[in-house]
């Protein structure tokens, strides 16, 4: 059977550059126990399996090549907007983790989410963004490493880019678990670029990290 799988680029520039593709797939079109393999086959740093509930809500399982996460930024975030432009915008997606609360901003979408939820990462704070430029990923065969640099400590600016073996992923375009888990060690809202370009933004309050960007479709593939 033909599958449909809806691409969208989450954490763009403003001009629609840039962002982590991500693949979007209905639940009911995947059981369960072949998720893992699908997302394998797909390849996409994640991929996601939603269902739509009562209006205002939905569910999704999140996958990377390699493991399932119960909660990760980048999925969570894209597919919100997603679902928005579907028609069917949410205020609580519900992956394992918890139920997660969604705000729309104009073209942002916001996850609200707590730094626990998210796997641990090595991170490697060097001295600036040609160091983590200059960075090889061959150098990260194990684990879950975050290199960064203050390029505007005093505006919380942050160049980053971030290599996940573990998660099957040599290196991931745009991590926003990695976002949430850096914000809320640092204590402070913090605006990131990684990668080759994405943008990322997190506010922090009371514990909770606040995650947002900006998404665009690609076209959607049949698999």
């Amino acid at each position: 059977m033909a599958i449909e799988v809806s691409v969208v680029r989450v954490f763009t520039d403003a001009d629609g550059r840039f962002g982590n593709p991500l693949g979007i797939v209905a639940a009911d079109d995947v059981d369960e126990a072949d998720r893992q393999q699908f997302a394998t086959e797909l390849g996409y740093s994640e991929t996601v399996f939603v269902a739509r509930t009562e209006p205002g809500t939905a569910s999704a399982t999140i996958y990377t090549p390699a493991v399932q996460l119960p909660f990760a930024g980048h999925p969570t975030v894209g597919l919100s907007w997603w679902l928005r432009e579907q028609g069917h915008p949410v205020r609580t997606l519900t992956v394992p983790a918890a139920g997660l609360e969604i705000r729309y901003d104009g073209e942002d979408t916001w996850v609200r989410a707590r730094a626990d939820w998210t796997p641990q990462f090595t991170f490697h704070q060097v001295r600036d963004a040609a160091e983590v430029a200059a960075a090889d990923p061959s150098a990260y065969d194990s684990g879950h490493h975050y290199l960064w640099a203050w390029t505007d400590e005093a505006r919380g600016a942050v160049r980053s880019r971030m290599f996940a073996p573990m998660m099957g992923i040599a290196e991931d375009e745009a991590t926003g678990a990695a976002a949430v888990r850096l914000t809320g060690e640092l204590g402070r809202g913090l605006t990131i670029v990684q990668g080759v370009g994405s943008r990322l933004r997190t506010t922090i309050d009371d514990g909770w990290v606040e995650l947002g960007g900006r998404s665009v479709s690609d076209p959607s593939i049949t698999v």
